[in-house]
C-alpha cells in the first residue's frame, strides 16, 4: 500500500490537532513544530526558533533560524500558512505573493531603526526584530520560508530572487506535497541537482582515480574557490554530510588558520590545505580527447573538509576577499544511493581520521541507536489507567519510520499498530537529545536548537559507550521515557499559568528541568525514575515542584542583561545558566518524600548491567548461529590466505565452523562477534553485507 498526498496530509494534520491537545499548544506553533522538524533533519536550516509577530499593517513573521552572525551571514525566516480542514487546499499564485509580502514588510520594516523600539520588549517579535537591526550590516543573505500544508498550484511560477537593501533574498515554498515527496522518497533530503556548465558557465577537469569494471568510481579534481563557495551560498550545510556537520556545530565553523592564509598568502592555498573529500550519487563527464570534464553532479557531500568550505565562503563574503586566485584539490568518489548509509559513515570517519575527530560525530549508524530501537519494539510500557492496554513507545531512529511502516499495513493492521505505538509515544533521536541533555544541566546547548544540541549529546554518549555499552539496558530505557515523560507533561504545565503570556515555552521547559537535576545532585538524592515509568505519569509531587521552579527560571530567562535584548539568544548562553543555577530554591517537602538516594540507584544500575551483559550473549550466540557453518568455513579459507586473524580467533570460528555439531558458547559468540567486525574492515568478500 502507498500513502498519497492528502492522506499524508490527513496524517499531518491529525498529529498537529494531536499535538496541540496534548500539549496545550496552538495549532500553528504545533504545525511549525512538526513542519520544521522534518526540514532541520533534511538539513534545510539547523534550528528553529519562533518568534511570532502580526501587525494589521501587512506585517506577519513566525520564526526564524537562531543568530545570522553564527549561520554564515544567512538569516532565514519563516511565515506558516496553516489551512485548518481535514482535506488540503490549494495555495495559489495570488496567496503565495500575499503571504511573502508580509514576511518581507517585517523584514524591510526591522531594518530601521524605531521599527523595534516600538513593540514589546518582552515579545520574540521584538527580539527578532532587533536582530535584524543591528546584524544588518553582517547579513549576507536571507532566506524566506513559506511552510503551508496546502498543495501549491501547478500554475503557481517560483519567485525569482530579489534585492533589499542590498542584500540578496530568496523565496523557499514548502507546500505539503513537497514534504511529502520528501517523507516517502526513502532519503533523508531532497536531490541536490547541481548543472555547471548552466550555473557557472564551466565545468570541472578531472582525473580518473578508478581502474576497470571494479564498481568504483573516482576522480580527483582541482574546484576553483569561486564555484566551491557559490555552491556552498547556495546548498548551505545541506552540502555537509550529517556528521561533518554536527561537528562543524560541536567546534565553531571558521577555521584561523585556513583564513589567514585566504587573506595573506591566496597563492599558496593550494600547498598549504589538505583539500576537501566529498561524494556524489551520481557525476556525469564528457571526454575532449585530451580532459575529461565534469558537467553534472547529483547529492555532492562533503565529509571532510566543512571548515575549508565554510571559511571560503565566510572569507569572501564578510571580508568581501576574491577568490580567484584559490584552488582546492578534491577526491570525489562515486557512491550508488543504495550503499550511502553504509558506505560514507566510513569515507566520512577515515578521512577526518588525522584531525583526531570523536567516534561519536560519526553517529548516524551508531550501535546505540541500534540498541534503543531494539528495546523500543520489545519492551511494553504499563498501562497507566489499569485496563490492562499496554503499549510500546516507538523510537524512531531514522526519521519517517513510523509512518513508514504504517503506510505498508492494511486498515486493521494500521489499527493494531496505532494501539500498540500510540503516535505520542514516538520520539526521534533530536528527541532523545533534548530529554536526556537537559538531565546533564546543560539548558543552554539544548536552546541552541536539535542539531547542535545532538551534536553535543552525539559526542557525550559516544564517550559512554566506549567505556561501557552495559549501561544502556533497559533500566536506562525506562529512564528515560520518564524523563520523556516529564519534559511533555511540563510543556503542557507551562502553558496553563498564570504568569505565562506565549513566547519561550521550550527555553523554560530546558531550565526548568535543569535546575531541578542541579538541585537534586546538591541534595544527593535522584528521582524514582521506575515509579514514573510505572505510573506512565508524574505524582502530584513533581507536579506541583516543576511549577514552582519554572515560575522562577521564566523570570531569569525573560529578563536578560543590559546589552542583550533577544530573549531567545539570552537563553543559549552559559551566563543565562549560571544565573539559574545561582537561584536559592528549596525542594518542596512533599518531593523529598519520593527521592531516592544514589546509593539506592547505584545498586539497579549494577543489576540491569549484568542483565544486559547476559543479553549481548544470547544477541551474539543467536548471530554467531544465524551466520551459519558455511560462512564462518568461507571466512576460515578465505584467512589462510590472507592471514589477518591470531590462531585464537581460527581456533573459535573452527568451533563454529562445525555448527550444529558444535555450538560457540555464549562467551565464545561474543568472541566471534569482534572477529566478524576485523573480517569487515580488512574486506573479506563474505563479511560485507552483514
Amino acid at each position: 500500500m502507498t500513502v498519497d498526498v492528502q492522506e499524508f496530509h490527513h496524517d499531518l494534520f491529525q498529529d498537529v490537532i494531536g499535538d496541540a491537545d496534548a500539549n496545550g499548544r496552538f495549532l500553528e506553533e504545533a504545525f511549525l513544530s512538526h513542519f520544521t522538524d522534518h526540514l532541520i533533519d533534511a538539513g534545510e536550516f539547523d534550528t528553529f526558533d519562533p518568534a511570532y509577530y502580526k501587525s494589521s499593517r501587512g506585517l506577519r513573521i513566525d520564526g526564524y533560524a537562531g543568530d545570522p552572525v553564527e549561520n554564515d551571514g544567512v538569516l532565514t525566516l519563516f511565515i506558516a500558512d496553516f489551512y485548518p480542514q481535514q482535506k488540503a487546499g490549494t495555495l495559489t499564485q495570488s496567496d503565495v505573493t500575499k503571504i511573502f509580502k508580509r514576511l518581507e514588510n517585517f523584514f524591510e520594516s526591522s531594518l530601521k531603526r524605531d521599527f523595534h523600539l516600538q513593540m514589546e520588549e518582552s515579545s520574540p517579535g521584538y527580539g527578532l526584530a532587533e536582530i535584524i537591526h543591528s546584524r544588518q550590516a553582517r547579513l549576507t543573505r536571507v532566506r524566506f520560508f513559506l511552510l503551508s500544508n496546502r498543495i501549491l498550484s501547478s500554475r503557481a511560477e517560483s519567485i525569482p530572487e530579489s534585492v533589499v537593501n542590498g542584500i540578496s533574498v530568496s523565496f523557499n515554498i514548502w507546500d505539503v506535497s513537497r514534504l511529502y515527496r520528501l517523507a516517502t522518497s526513502k532519503k533523508e533530503r531532497e536531490d541536490i541537482e547541481i548543472d555547471l556548465m548552466s550555473e557557472f558557465g564551466e565545468t570541472l577537469s578531472c582525473l580518473p582515480a578508478s581502474v576497470g569494471d571494479t564498481g568504483y568510481k573516482a576522480y580527483l579534481v582541482v574546484i576553483p574557490a569561486t564555484i566551491l563557495s557559490r555552491l556552498y551560498e547556495r546548498w548551505g550545510a545541506r552540502l555537509l554530510e550529517q556528521n561533518v556537520r554536527c561537528f562543524l556545530q560541536a567546534r565553531g565553523k571558521v577555521n584561523k588558520g585556513i583564513r589567514n592564509t585566504i587573506i595573506n598568502d591566496p597563492q599558496m592555498f593550494f600547498a598549504y590545505n589538505n583539500g576537501i573529500t566529498a561524494t556524489a550519487e551520481l557525476v556525469e563527464t564528457t571526454d575532449s580527447g585530451s580532459s575529461v570534464e565534469i558537467t553534472k553532479l547529483r547529492n555532492l557531500q562533503i565529509v571532510n573538509g566543512g571548515q575549508t568550505t565554510a571559511s571560503l565562503f565566510t572569507t569572501w563574503k564578510n571580508d568581501k576577499v576574491q577568490l580567484d586566485t584559490i584552488f582546492v584539490q578534491m577526491k570525489l568518489s562515486v557512491v550508488e544511493p543504495e550503499d550511502v548509509i553504509r558506505v560514507v559513515p566510513k569515507i566520512s570517519e577515515y578521512a577526518n581520521s588525522q584531525n583526531k575527530v570523536n567516534a561519536a560525530d560519526f553517529f548516524s549508524n551508531h550501535p546505540f541507536h541500534i540498541r534503543i530501537e531494539e528495546i523500543s519494539r520489545r519492551l511494553w510500557a504499563p498501562s497507566p489507567d489499569s485496563s490492562h492496554q499496554e503499549s510500546k513507545w516507538f523510537y524512531e531512529r531514522a526519521r519517517g519510520q513510523y509512518l513508514d511502516t504504517k503506510s505498508r499495513l492494511t486498515p486493521a493492521e494500521k489499527r493494531r499498530y496505532e494501539k500498540e505505538y500510540p503516535k505520542p509515544k514516538s520520539f526521534t533521536k533530536t528527541d532523545l537529545a533534548k530529554f536526556l541533555n537537559v538531565w546533564e544541566r546543560i539548558p543552554h546547548i539544548v536552546s541552541t536548537g536539535a542539531q547542535k544540541n545532538f551534536a553535543t549529546f552525539a559526542a557525550d554518549i559516544g564517550k559512554k559507550w566506549e567505556k561501557s555499552s552495559n549501561q544502556f539496558n533497559e533500566l536506562f530505557f525506562k529512564h528515560t521515557i520518564s524523563k520523556a515523560i516529564i519534559f511533555r507533561k511540563l510543556e503542557k504545565l507551562v502553558m496553563q499559568q498564570p504568569w505565562y503570556r506565549g513566547g519561550y515555552r521550550a527555553n523554560i521547559v530546558a531550565y526548568t528541568i535543569s535546575k531541578l537535576a542541579d538541585m537534586l545532585i546538591s541534595s544527593n538524592k535522584i528521582l524514582d525514575f521506575e515509579s514514573i515509568w510505572k505510573a506512565q505519569g508524574i505524582s502530584p509531587a513533581l507536579r506541583g515542584t516543576l511549577v514552582y521552579i519554572s515560575e522562577t527560571v521564566h523570570g531569569v530567562i525573560t529578563d536578560p542583561p543590559v546589552g542583550t535584548s533577544n530573549v531567545t539568544e539570552w537563553a543559549k548562553k552559559q551566563a543565562c545558566w549560571s544565573r539559574v543555577q545561582q537561584l536559592q530554591l528549596t525542594m518542596p517537602n512533599a518531593l523529598k518524600a519520593e527521592l531516592l538516594t544514589t546509593n539506592e540507584q547505584k545498586a539497579k544500575q549494577v543489576e540491569s548491567k549484568k542483565v544486559r551483559k547476559i543479553d549481548n550473549g544470547i544477541e551474539a550466540q543467536k548471530k554467531a548461529l544465524e551466520l551459519g557453518a558455511k560462512f564462518w568455513k568461507q571466512s576460515l579459507e578465505w584467512d589462510s590466505v590472507h592471514q589477518v586473524l591470531s590462531e585464537k580467533d581460527r581456533q573459535i570460528m573452527g568451533v563454529a565452523a562445525l555448527i550444529p555439531r558444535k555450538l560457540p558458547s555464549e562467551k565464545q559468540s561474543l568472541y566471534l562477534m569482534d572477529v566478524l567486525e576485523i573480517l569487515q574492515e580488512e574486506a573479506c568478500p563474505h563479511a560485507q553485507n552483514i
